[in-house]
Protein backbone atom coordinates (compact mmCIF):
# COMPACT_ATOMS: atom_id res chain seq x y z
CA UNK A 1 0.00 0.00 0.00
CA UNK A 2 1.22 3.46 -0.94
CA UNK A 3 0.79 6.64 1.09
CA UNK A 4 -0.68 9.74 -0.54
CA UNK A 5 -1.48 13.31 0.43
CA UNK A 6 -4.40 14.59 -1.61
CA UNK A 7 -5.68 18.17 -1.63
CA UNK A 8 -8.77 19.52 -3.35
CA UNK A 9 -9.78 23.17 -3.78
CA UNK A 10 -13.51 23.90 -3.91
CA UNK A 11 -15.06 27.10 -5.29
CA UNK A 12 -15.18 30.08 -2.92
CA UNK A 13 -19.00 30.14 -2.90
CA UNK A 14 -19.25 26.56 -1.61
CA UNK A 15 -21.15 26.45 1.70
CA UNK A 16 -19.82 24.59 4.79
CA UNK A 17 -22.52 21.93 4.36
CA UNK A 18 -21.45 21.40 0.74
CA UNK A 19 -17.82 21.15 1.88
CA UNK A 20 -18.87 18.40 4.30
CA UNK A 21 -20.72 16.60 1.48
CA UNK A 22 -17.65 16.84 -0.78
CA UNK A 23 -15.48 15.40 1.98
CA UNK A 24 -17.88 12.50 2.51
CA UNK A 25 -18.24 11.89 -1.24
CA UNK A 26 -14.52 11.55 -1.88
CA UNK A 27 -13.96 9.57 1.33
CA UNK A 28 -16.53 7.03 0.13
CA UNK A 29 -14.81 6.78 -3.26
CA UNK A 30 -11.51 6.02 -1.51
CA UNK A 31 -13.08 3.40 0.74
CA UNK A 32 -15.02 1.80 -2.15
CA UNK A 33 -11.71 1.33 -4.02
CA UNK A 34 -9.99 -0.44 -1.08
CA UNK A 35 -8.25 2.67 0.23
CA UNK A 36 -8.12 4.04 3.76
CA UNK A 37 -8.46 7.65 4.89
CA UNK A 38 -5.91 8.21 7.67
CA UNK A 39 -6.73 11.88 8.32
CA UNK A 40 -8.92 14.61 6.83
CA UNK A 41 -8.19 18.30 7.38
CA UNK A 42 -10.37 21.25 6.39
CA UNK A 43 -7.94 24.11 5.85
CA UNK A 44 -10.72 26.63 5.20
CA UNK A 45 -11.02 29.51 2.76
CA UNK A 46 -7.59 30.62 1.54
CA UNK A 47 -6.55 33.27 -1.01
CA UNK A 48 -5.37 31.86 -4.33
CA UNK A 49 -2.14 33.13 -5.88
CA UNK A 50 -3.98 33.86 -9.13
CA UNK A 51 -7.53 33.74 -10.44
CA UNK A 52 -8.80 30.24 -11.21
CA UNK A 53 -12.11 30.19 -13.11
CA UNK A 54 -12.85 33.74 -11.83
CA UNK A 55 -12.29 32.76 -8.16
CA UNK A 56 -9.95 34.72 -5.86
CA UNK A 57 -10.29 32.26 -2.96
CA UNK A 58 -10.80 28.55 -2.53
CA UNK A 59 -11.85 26.15 0.22
CA UNK A 60 -9.07 23.65 0.79
CA UNK A 61 -9.67 20.06 1.94
CA UNK A 62 -6.65 17.81 2.58
CA UNK A 63 -6.70 14.01 2.84
CA UNK A 64 -4.00 11.62 4.01
CA UNK A 65 -4.75 8.36 2.18
CA UNK A 66 -3.38 4.83 2.21
CA UNK A 67 -4.13 2.87 -0.96
CA UNK A 68 -2.99 1.92 -4.45
CA UNK A 69 -2.69 3.80 -7.73
CA UNK A 70 -6.00 2.53 -9.13
CA UNK A 71 -7.83 4.17 -6.22
CA UNK A 72 -6.13 7.52 -6.98
CA UNK A 73 -7.03 7.19 -10.67
CA UNK A 74 -10.70 6.66 -9.79
CA UNK A 75 -10.63 9.56 -7.31
CA UNK A 76 -9.10 11.99 -9.80
CA UNK A 77 -11.45 10.85 -12.59
CA UNK A 78 -14.44 11.81 -10.41
CA UNK A 79 -12.85 15.12 -9.39
CA UNK A 80 -12.11 16.12 -12.99
CA UNK A 81 -15.84 16.25 -13.80
CA UNK A 82 -16.97 17.89 -10.53
CA UNK A 83 -18.05 21.51 -11.20
CA UNK A 84 -17.63 22.51 -7.52
CA UNK A 85 -13.86 21.87 -7.61
CA UNK A 86 -11.23 24.23 -8.99
CA UNK A 87 -8.13 22.06 -8.62
CA UNK A 88 -6.84 18.84 -7.07
CA UNK A 89 -3.37 17.50 -6.38
CA UNK A 90 -2.09 14.11 -5.26
CA UNK A 91 1.42 13.55 -3.95
CA UNK A 92 2.93 10.20 -2.99
CA UNK A 93 4.85 10.37 0.29
CA UNK A 94 7.08 7.99 2.24
CA UNK A 95 5.44 8.69 5.61
CA UNK A 96 2.73 10.92 7.06
CA UNK A 97 3.35 13.89 9.35
CA UNK A 98 0.28 13.54 11.56
CA UNK A 99 1.49 15.84 14.37
CA UNK A 100 2.03 19.19 12.63
CA UNK A 101 -1.01 21.37 11.96
CA UNK A 102 0.19 23.79 9.28
CA UNK A 103 -3.00 25.84 9.13
CA UNK A 104 -3.69 26.49 12.81
CA UNK A 105 -4.40 30.09 13.75
CA UNK A 106 -1.34 32.27 14.32
CA UNK A 107 -2.58 33.29 17.75
CA UNK A 108 -2.23 29.69 18.92
CA UNK A 109 1.33 29.52 17.59
CA UNK A 110 2.32 32.77 19.33
CA UNK A 111 0.78 31.61 22.60
CA UNK A 112 2.70 28.35 22.49
CA UNK A 113 6.01 30.10 21.83
CA UNK A 114 5.62 32.42 24.83
CA UNK A 115 5.18 29.56 27.29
Amino acid sequence: MNLYEHTIIARQDTSPSEIKLLTEKYSKIVEKNKGEIIKTENWGLINLSYLIKKNKKGSYIHFKIKGDGNMIDELEKNEAIDKKLLRYLTIRVKKFDLDTNYFSSRKDDVGEKKR
